[in-house]
C-alpha cells in the first residue's frame, strides 16, 4: 500500500511526528501486515504438550515484549484449530500485547477492562491473575459486548463479569474500587490501516478531534474508579500526538496526584507489529474519607449480608444446592472461589466477588451483565444440565467422565460441528469431551452414544 492511497492529513500528520524516520514507516507498508497469538495460561499450564505440538505445527516464534505471545505466518489458519476452540490460545495483533504486559496484572487483584470487546486484553489480564481475585470487563456496545462474553467463556475464565455499561454507569457503582484499569481508548485506529480498508475510510481530521474528546470523557470516569495507589493503564493503535501524548498531558495536568511511570509507542518500522502506544500511570496512595453512600461499596461484610439476607437470595442458594449435589458426583475435584450464587431465570451463575467490590441490590440494580462471573448450570425440571462455560473451565482430571479426542481426529471435528459420537457403552451421564486433554464441552453418554451439547451457536458448518 503506497502512501498515495492514505489520507492527506494521517500522511501529514506522519511526516510532522517522524521526520526523516517517516521514510521508513512508510516503507513499512510495503511489507506483509504481522499475525500474532497469545497462550493462555489458565490452560497452558495443563496442557504442556498441546503447547509444544501447536508451536512446531504453526511454526511460531515468540514475540519479544510479551513471554506468551508468538508470530505465525500469514498461510496458518490457527482460528480453524480445535486448539482454538478449545481456548488454548487468543488471536491478537503483537503489538497490542504490550498494553497488558506494562499494566502488569496480579492474582488476587480488582480489574477493570473499561472498554474490553472483542476481549483481547481481557483474556491477557485474566491470564495472568490465573482465577484469583475479580476482573470486570464492559463494553458499552451490546453486540459487542455478547461477543466479549462468548470469548470469556472460550477461554475458561471464572473470575470475569462482563457488564455492558456506559463509563459513567460503572463510575458511580465502583468509586475507587480497583487496583488497576486497562483503558485501551476507543480511537482512530490508524495502525489498521495496513488490515483494514475502512479504517482508512472512517478516518479524518474530525474524526480525530471525536475520538480525543471520547476518550477523555472516559479517562474522566477510569480516574474516579482508580484507587490510591492504583494502576491506569492507557493505550491506543493509533500514531498521531493528540490521542496519545497530548492526552497523557492533560490526564496528568488535570490529576496531580497521577504520575506516569511509563510511556511507550510500538511503531511498524522499528518492531514487528503494526504499531501501538501505552502509557502506565499511577494514582498518588492518600488517606480517603468515604461518604455513607461509598462506603456500602466498601464494606464486604456488610454488603456481602446485605446480598445473602431476604428472601431474594433464598432461590439462588436453593439452585446452588441442587447444583452442588450434583457436582458431588459428576465433578468431584471442582471448587467454587470467593463468590455468591445468582440467578438470571433459569440460569444459574456465580458472581465472584472482592473485598473492593463485594456486590449488593443498589450495584447490580439496572447494571446489564451479559455474563455475571462463571455460568454454572441450567436448571431444568427435577435435574440439573451444566452449562457450556463450565465445561470451558474444567481440567479433565476434575470430571468424573472425560472422553478424550486427537486434535486431528474426524471424531474431533464431528464433535465441533454438532454430531452424535460413538462411545464405550460403559459410559453413563454428563461427559467432558476433550481435545488432546483441553476441554471442548459436554456430552451425555447413553447406550453407546454421546449426544452432542456443545451450543448450537458454536458448531461448525457441516
Amino acid at each position: 500500500m503506497g502512501k498515495e492511497l492514505l489520507p492527506v492529513g494521517f500522511v501529514a500528520s506522519i511526516n510532522e511526528i517522524l521526520g526523516d524516520a517517516s521514510c521508513d514507516f512508510w516503507d513499512s507498508y510495503d511489507s506483509p501486515r504481522t499475525h500474532g497469538l497469545r497462550l493462555n495460561r489458565l490452560k497452558a499450564v495443563h496442557a504442556a504438550d498441546s503447547v509444544k505440538k501447536l508451536i512446531r505445527q504453526f511454526q511460531l516464534t515468540p514475540v519479544p515484549w510479551c513471554n506468551t505471545g508468538y508470530y505465525y505466518d500469514e498461510s496458518v489458519r490457527p482460528g480453524k484449530h480445535p486448539y482454538h476452540a478449545a481456548g488454548l490460545y487468543y488471536i491478537q495483533e503483537p503489538s497490542a500485547m504490550s498494553a497488558v504486559e506494562l499494566l502488569n496484572p496480579q492474582p488476587g487483584e480488582t480489574i477493570l477492562d473499561l472498554a474490553a470487546a472483542p476481549g483481547g486484553k481481557t483474556s491477557h489480564i485474566a491470564s495472568s491473575m490465573m482465577g484469583r481475585g475479580l476482573l470486570v470487563s464492559n463494553e458499552i456496545h451490546p453486540e459487542r459486548a455478547r461477543i466479549l462474553a462468548e470469548n470469556v467463556e472460550r477461554m475458561g475464565i471464572t473470575n470475569t463479569v462482563v457488564t455492558s455499561a456506559a463509563p459513567d454507569q460503572l463510575s458511580r457503582r465502583f468509586v475507587a474500587c480497583f487496583d488497576r484499569i486497562m483503558l485501551d481508548a476507543p480511537c482512530s485506529g490508524e495502525g489498521m490501516f495496513r488490515k483494514d480498508a475502512a479504517a482508512i475510510a472512517e478516518w479524518s481530521p474530525e474524526h480525530v478531534d471525536l475520538c480525543v474528546a471520547r476518550q477523555w470523557d472516559i479517562v474522566q470516569e477510569a480516574y474516579l474508579m482508580l484507587k490510591p495507589g492504583g494502576t491506569l493503564a492507557y493505550s491506543t493503535c493509533t500514531f498521531n500526538t493528540a490521542e496519545n501524548e497530548e492526552m497523557i498531558e492533560r490526564i496528568l495536568s488535570q490529576y496531580p496526584d497521577l504520575q506516569l511511570q511509563e510511556m511507550k509507542r510500538l511503531w511498524p518500522h522499528l518492531e514487528r507489529g503494526e504499531g501501538h502506544f501505552v502509557a502506565i500511570l499511577v494514582k498518588t496512595p492518600a488517606d480517603q474519607t468515604f461518604s455513607d453512600d461509598q462506603e456500602t461499596f466498601t464494606n464486604t461484610g456488610k454488603a456481602q449480608a446485605k446480598s445473602n439476607r431476604g428472601g431474594k437470595q433464598a432461590p439462588a442458594l436453593s439452585a446452588l444446592a441442587d447444583f452442588q449435589d450434583w457436582a458431588k458426583q459428576d465433578l468431584p475435584g471442582f471448587e467454587l472461589g470467593g463468590g455468591t450464587p445468582i440467578l438470571f431465570g433459569e440460569e444459574l451463575y456465580w458472581l465472584p466477588v472482592s473485598e473492593s467490590v463485594p456486590w449488593h441490590d443498589k450495584q447490580l440494580k439496572g447494571l446489564k451483565m451479559p455474563r455475571a462471573g462463571l455460568h454454572l448450570a441450567h436448571l431444568k425440571k427435577n435435574r440439573i444440565e451444566p452449562a457450556h462455560a463450565l465445561a470451558m473451565s474444567l481440567n479433565p482430571g476434575q470430571a468424573v467422565r472425560s472422553w478424550d479426542l486427537s486434535s486431528d481426529s474426524d471424531e474431533t471435528a464431528a464433535y465441533l460441528r454438532g454430531e452424535v459420537l460413538s462411545i464405550p457403552s460403559e459410559y453413563r451421564g454428563w461427559t467432558l469431551v476433550t481435545t488432546d486433554g483441553l476441554p471442548l464441552g459436554w456430552g451425555k453418554a447413553s447406550g453407546g452414544q454421546l449426544k452432542n451439547h456443545l451450543p448450537k451457536g458454536l458448531r461448525n458448518p457441516k
